[in-house]
This record gives structure tokens, sequence and C-alpha cells, in this order.
């Protein structure tokens, strides 16, 4: 005697196809909505911040004032270098060729 009669389907094997079709259907129609979801987010272009009036101008003034102040180091280093060069070479002075003459005769 078969355990079954037949045309009967057990129960269990109803909700195993059941399952299966219903995961084939999820992941069909979930993909393609979670694809459309991840480039809606993803592919967003980025916002930039808005900045205030009163900060641009802000920011402005201290963009200026660092160029003034990097102006300022630059003339200071031009003179530091030039007064560096002065003092580096030996100086000729007018008279002091003929008193270094008169010393060496002397002796």
């Amino acid at each position: 005697m078969p355990p079954f009669p037949p045309g009967f389907i057990p129960p269990e094997a109803v909700s195993i196809v059941q399952s299966f079709f219903i995961t084939i259907a999820v992941i069909a129609l979930g993909i393609p909505i979670i694809r459309a979801l991840t480039r809606r987010f993803v592919d967003r272009p980025p916002v930039a911040p808005s900045i205030s009036g009163d900060v641009q101008d802000r920011l402005e003034r201290i963009e200026q004032a660092v160029d003034t102040i990097a102006i300022e180091v630059e003339r200071i280093s031009e003179s530091q270098r030039y007064l560096t060069k002065l003092m580096a070479e030996p100086r000729a002075l007018p008279g002091a060729s003929e008193a270094t003459r008169n010393k060496d005769s002397v002796r």
C-alpha cells in the first residue's frame, strides 16, 4: 500500500514549493528596486554647504590680511638677504689701502 493516496500532495511539499516561488519573486523584483534606490542615493551630486554673506566677507578680509602679511615677510627677507650680502663682502675703504701699506713698510 502506498503511503499516500493517489493525487495527494503532502502539505510540507506545498509549503516548500510556495517558499521557492516567493523567494524567486522577491529576488526578481527586489534587485531592480534596490539598484534604483542605491543609484538615487549614491549617484546624487554632493550638495555644497552654503556660506552666509557675513562669513564670506570675513573670509575675504582674512585672505587679504594673509596676502598683506606675506608681502611684508617677503620684503623683510629681501632686506635681510641684502644686508647679509653687504656684511659678507669685504669692504675696501678709501684710506684703508694706504694705511695697510704704511704698516707693512714700517715693519
